[in-house]
């Protein structure tokens, strides 16, 4: 059975909505019509998904869960998510270690490099001063 894509849009909005009524109405944790929207549109998801694909080539930019997906599974954060403090080296493998370790020397590069800049104008402002005590030094002898 082909589906057009824009005809798979229209159900997947309508499921859309459908879903959040049954949400919005709920009437208990446990309620089916919840669980009935929510299979409706996962089912409309997937039919749009497919029809985009086949008649355009465009995927979308995130999927369905699948049924052995875990929500709290602590494996699907970014590492930017993360401050170094969250971090607990048992929980990373050697090459997580091996960047972070990485990202700390890159860190410390930065750091040499502003210190560096830091010099740098330190000794062009000693330079100015220099000038302006000639400067001034010129403007005394022109005076006298």
């Amino acid at each position: 059975m082909t589906v057009e894509p824009r005809a798979a849009l229209d159900r997947l909005v309508a499921a859309l909505e459908a879903h959040y009524t049954a949400v919005s109405t709920r009437r208990a944790d446990d309620d089916p019509a919840v669980d009935d929207a929510y299979d409706v549109l996962a089912d409309a998801f997937e039919v749009y998904e497919d029809a985009l694909a086949r008649v355009h080539g465009e995927t979308m930019p995130f999927g369905l869960l699948d049924d052995g997906d875990d929500l709290d599974d602590e494996d699907d954060l970014d590492e930017d998510d993360l401050d170094e403090d969250d971090l607990d080296e048992d929980d990373l493998d050697d090459d997580e270690l091996e960047d972070l370790d990485d990202e700390d020397e890159d860190d410390d590069d930065l750091d040499e490099d502003e210190d560096d800049l830091d010099e740098d104008e330190d000794e062009d402002d000693d330079d100015l001063d220099e000038d302006e005590d000639e400067d001034d030094d010129e403007d005394e002898d022109e005076k006298s």
